[in-house]
């Protein structure tokens, strides 16, 4: 019988302040007692950054010297396909990938080229093999990456408005849907790692901003199309607030992780103006529409027992006045993640209860 493993994963990482130990410091003890630590790296990490302006509410990344920042908290592997991969240019994702796997931290979802965005991570640990594979499908089409152009893995997402009655101008139905030939390339990823690992696990960058409640339709059909293929677990990031965990054919896909640390640099009045110049919405105003509860996040957890995930729960988080996650207990603040999670699933219409363990909150199919 191999030994019993635990595997942590966290939402969106945003390191963009010099020196940001300080805002993994109350969860890193929990990271080293882990065996596998995920996260998602939102924004480059380069002292070389060339701005690039693909995005719309652009990242400036942060210094280099943050990769250390992330391997002394305690995480393995850091997934990097997400709408800010190439803000920071070519240097900006050749820094941040190995400056990561010089530090033993794998990555996946980003390169040099496409190939190399498509790898995924393989580490093992006690016997029992993982794998990784993580896949934007929200960013513009510059953050990806292409056969001679570094930048992202992705899932290109089309939209379409249908208007459902004689209202011209009215509110229409809108349906999202993956183009089939990158969700071929997607799942082609997966089968071809499905025989190297045990524990396979598909991440996206997904997720309608600001809305707990809302899964959009490709959200379902990525996340399915993944476990179809062959993962085991599916999790999702990018909206900065929880989302909704569902059950499929047995396996679990947590729609939404929520952002986990947010420390951003801030753009120059110089900088703002410029980028209203481009069409930009009004930055001031921006982080103020999004629902207070963007504090409220999560530690996913799974137990893997015969290289076979066994138990699925998550830890309550809430990231204070200091911009520091912090783990929760049960009691007061802890339930008020579990009732969140509780309201936001079943409005979304999941098939996912919960119940407390302990200090953990359990995941069940209903």
């Amino acid at each position: 019988m191999s030994k019993k493993l635990t595997m942590l994963a966290v939402g969106d990482v945003i390191l963009e302040k010099p020196n940001a130990g300080q805002y993994l410091s109350l969860v890193a003890p929990t990271f080293k007692k882990s065996d596998v630590v995920l996260g998602m790296g939102e924004v480059m990490l380069s002292d070389r950054s060339i701005r690039t302006f693909v995005e719309f509410f652009p990242s400036p990344g942060g210094p280099a010297s943050n990769c250390k920042v992330l391997a002394d908290a305690g995480f393995n592997v850091i997934n990097l396909a997400g709408n800010h991969a190439f803000d920071s240019g070519a240097p900006g994702i050749e820094d941040t990938v190995n400056g990561l796997k010089k530090l033993g931290i794998a990555v996946t979802g980003a390169g040099m080229n496409i190939d190399e965005a498509r790898t995924p991570a393989i580490i093992e640990r006690g016997g029992t093999r993982f794998g990784f594979l993580n896949y934007n499908c929200v960013g513009p089409i510059g953050e990806w990456a292409h056969k001679f152009k570094p930048g992202c893995a992705y899932v290109q997402i089309l939209t379409h408005y249908e208007l459902g009655g004689a209202n011209p101008g009215g509110p229409p139905d809108v349906y999202t849907f993956a183009v089939p030939r990158t969700l071929d390339m997607m799942t082609e990823d997966i089968m071809k790692l499905r025989p190297l690992c045990d524990v396979l696990t598909v991440s996206f960058h997904k997720g309608i901003l600001g809305n707990p409640e809302m899964l959009a339709m490709y959200d379902k059909q990525v996340s399915h199309a993944a476990i179809d293929a062959g993962a085991d677990l599916v999790q999702g990031c990018h909206a900065h607030m929880l989302k909704g965990i569902e059950m499929y054919k047995g396996k679990a896909i947590y729609h939404g992780l929520g952002q986990f640390v947010s420390v951003g640099a801030g753009l120059t009045d110089e900088q703002r103006k410029e980028f209203r110049s481009l069409g930009g919405p009004n930055m001031s105003t921006y982080v103020l529409r999004l629902d207070p509860a963007r504090n409220l996040t999560m530690i996913a957890k799974c137990v893997i027992e015969d290289k076979k995930i066994t138990k699925l729960s998550y830890l309550p988080c809430q990231i204070n006045d200091d911009q520091k996650p912090e783990i929760l207990k049960h009691d007061a603040k802890g339930q008020q993640v579990f009732d969140f999670m509780d309201r936001i699933t079943k409005a979304a219409g999941l098939n996912v209860g919960y119940e407390w363990d302990g200090d953990e909150i359990m995941i069940y199919q209903i």
